[in-house]
């Protein structure tokens, strides 16, 4: 039985890959990850062009700082997410300093709101992505269709009461994004 902590056998594998400078390693790690990378920046910057460069500029990264990526520290995913929302968050921030210096709208106080707020509604995003997939089609039935928790449980073929636990653990597991504020997703370093 593999240790609990042991990072997944594709993540350090991939991490090797990409030290040795295996192009197809990039280019399967950008089949697996660019969706998220791409999601996750558009969510904070709220620019389908400037999204489009953060996914430039992680896979860039990813490919000249392989070593970068710990797998003690977590999923090579969360790393991916991590890095992501790092660029992006210093993305919006630049723009939109630059923007107050030539005499924008808005205040410090209200670009920090801002980028808590596009945090908050990343982080948030990546939960919905990351949890298990059970959990997630309960919540999608729940909010997005508006069924309630005897509909969903119908819906999806379980029991009322497993309905409810699933629902019950995707909204804990929702709060986090909240509570966090401005911290990055589960399992990733950097905050904003």
């Amino acid at each position: 039985m593999a240790k609990k902590d042991a990072p997944p056998r594709w993540d350090r594998k991939m991490q090797q890959r990409l030290a040795r400078g295996e192009a197809a390693a990039l280019g399967e790690l950008y089949d697996r990850f660019a969706s998220l990378v791409h999601g996750l920046a558009h969510r904070v910057l709220g620019d389908e062009r400037a999204a489009d460069g953060i996914t430039r500029e992680v896979f860039a990264h990813v490919w000249e700082h392989p070593d970068a990526y710990d797998p003690k520290q977590g999923p090579l995913r969360s790393w991916v997410a991590g890095l992501t929302h790092r660029l992006a968050v210093q993305r919006l921030r630049a723009t939109e300093t630059a923007a107050l210096a030539q005499g924008g709208r808005g205040s410090t106080e209200e670009l920090e709101h801002k980028v808590r707020h596009a945090s908050v509604a990343a982080r948030a995003d990546y939960i919905v992505t990351s949890m298990p997939a059970p959990l997630r089609a309960a919540l999608e039935l729940a909010y997005f269709q508006r069924r309630d928790y005897r509909q969903t449980a119908a819906d999806l073929g379980v029991t009322e009461d497993e309905a409810r636990r699933r629902l019950r653990l995707g909204l804990q597991l929702l709060a986090t994004a909240h509570d966090a504020g401005t911290g990055a997703p589960p399992g990733y370093g950097g905050a904003a």
